[in-house]
């Protein structure tokens, strides 16, 4: 994922310096008034973004794929710590059943035994 973002900003000021050298020697036309900073910029962006889609298809897809591992094992933990969880109140259910269980049972004898 580093890497394609690296090659992608690679790309984008790549373009941005062509982009500079065409309007500064006039062959692009200059924005308006002070924007001809933020023109250069977007007409970049503009440029560089086929650019990237083209030549980076199979980073991309590496990136994507690394993206899609990362997102399977966090689910696979979250499965795995839900599950566990589940497991905990189960036990404590149980537990707190039997609990309840006994001291009903034990009531009924404490009583039977003293009258």
């Amino acid at each position: 994922m580093f890497r394609y973002t690296l090659m992608r900003l690679g790309i984008f000021v790549g373009c941005l310096v062509v982009v500079w050298g065409l309007v500064h020697s006039g062959v692009a036309p200059r924005g308006l008034g002070d924007s001809n900073g933020m023109w250069i910029v977007m007409l970049a962006l503009v440029v560089s973004a086929p650019i990237s889609f083209v030549v980076l298809r199979k980073e991309r897809d590496r990136a994507s794929a690394q993206i899609v591992r990362r997102v399977d094992r966090v689910k696979s933990n979250l499965e795995a710590n839900r599950s566990q969880e589940d497991g905990t109140v189960d036990e404590t259910a149980d537990r707190t059943a039997d609990q309840a269980s006994r001291a009903q049972g034990e009531v009924p004898q404490t009583q039977g035994q003293t009258s």
